[in-house]
């Protein structure tokens, strides 16, 4: 490959403005998502969702945790077919593409590697543009994926809760590509609480759809951990979490049944803990920025408690509450390719030697 193509990446092939057949041409964008253990495939048409797939690896349920050397593999092995299979069910040719987003990160590097070649592979085949997106961008943008026209998307501004298994982040949303955190974790993350507390009870992993089913039964009362005492909009859960272990740690002493016992109550107990903190920030953020619309982003928003705490207090603020599909929470490929719609048409394409990257921020 020549400088020139390096330096020019896809763009050479990129459909132009001033051309009258290229702007009648559908805009159709196809996002792929490897972040971490989900490997997904979505086409987006004229900002329309056509299709969405995801193939999940249940292989990291026997560890406790994702095993990054077994997520890429079996990215390997899913990434054709989940690519063909969003194709079809769109209904659309590969040689119709208009252009292909990839998350180039945060996430696992050898699994982001498996997406950011097979978009540079692909690119180069049909002679379209791709299109480079920060994972974190993409859950925040999961609000603007719409299935049909008639879809509401938040007005900007708006404050964007952007909860996950690796971030906490508050983050006013200006435009599409205007994003400021307010907040964020100093430590671990809202997920991180969720799952390692989860694992310490003993159940699988992940641990916190297994916290959300068992709170809707318990008393979320019973126990009372510590709370962290942060200034301004960060979050810290690294106080929580041991707070949580001390509080087994006491009570199995006294009783080796104690977390069979109180199960459903230590799982009510800590969501609300978590929940209190988040929704604590928030309400900060809100009075700080004046914003009359807020969101939810990223894995945790699918947790039950969040979403009716979150609702609920924008309903008291007299404030819009975007509260997304359990469908856009989790790692998905419809908020990678509706993050790249934006920056397509606004010609922000990638090179073809940039390299997938670990961590960043929003």
């Amino acid at each position: 490959m020549t400088k020139e193509e390096k330096d020019k990446g896809a763009e050479a092939s990129a459909p132009d403005k001033n051309n009258s057949t290229a702007q009648r041409k559908p805009v159709a964008i196809l996002g792929i998502e490897s972040s971490c253990d989900d490997t997904s495939a979505a086409v987006i048409v004229d900002g329309i969702l056509r299709s969405n797939v995801i193939a999940s690896q249940s292989v990291h349920e026997e560890y406790g945790g994702v095993v990054p050397e077994l997520a890429s593999r079996a990215h390997q092995q899913n990434i054709v077919p989940v690519v063909d299979a969003a194709l079809k069910r769109a209904g659309i040719r590969k040689e119709d593409l208009s252009g292909i987003a990839f998350t180039r990160g945060p996430g696992l590097l050898g699994s982001l590697l498996v997406g950011t070649s097979f978009a540079k592979g692909l690119s180069l085949g049909l002679r379209i543009p791709i299109i480079d997106v920060n994972h974190l961008h993409g859950h925040v943008l999961a609000h603007f994926v719409r299935e049909s026209p008639d879809d509401v998307v938040p007005n900007f501004p708006f404050l964007c809760l952007l909860i996950s298994g690796g971030n906490s982040q508050l983050v006013l949303v200006r435009a599409y590509n205007d994003m400021e955190i307010l907040g964020q974790t100093i430590d671990d993350a809202a997920g991180e609480a969720f799952d390692k507390c989860a694992k310490v009870m003993g159940l699988p992993y992940p641990g916190g759809p297994h916290i959300d089913r068992l709170a809707a039964e318990g008393n979320p009362d019973a126990f009372h951990f510590s709370k962290p005492h942060i200034p301004g909009l960060d979050y810290s859960f690294s106080g929580l979490k041991t707070s949580f272990l001390y509080t087994l740690r006491d009570n199995l002493r006294r009783d080796p049944e104690f977390i069979e016992k109180n199960r459903a109550d230590l799982a009510a107990s800590l969501q609300k803990t978590i929940i209190d903190i988040l929704i604590d920030k928030l309400s900060k953020a809100v009075d700080q920025t004046g914003v009359k619309t807020v969101a939810i982003g990223g894995g945790v928003s699918a947790n039950s408690g969040v979403r009716a705490a979150v609702a609920d207090f924008c309903e008291r603020r007299g404030i819009t509450a975007f509260i997304p599909k359990r469908s856009f929470t989790t790692d998905n490929a419809a908020m990678i390719a509706i993050a790249g719609y934006y920056k397509f048409l606004d010609k922000q394409f990638c090179r073809y030697d940039e390299t997938p990257f670990a961590r960043v921020t929003v």
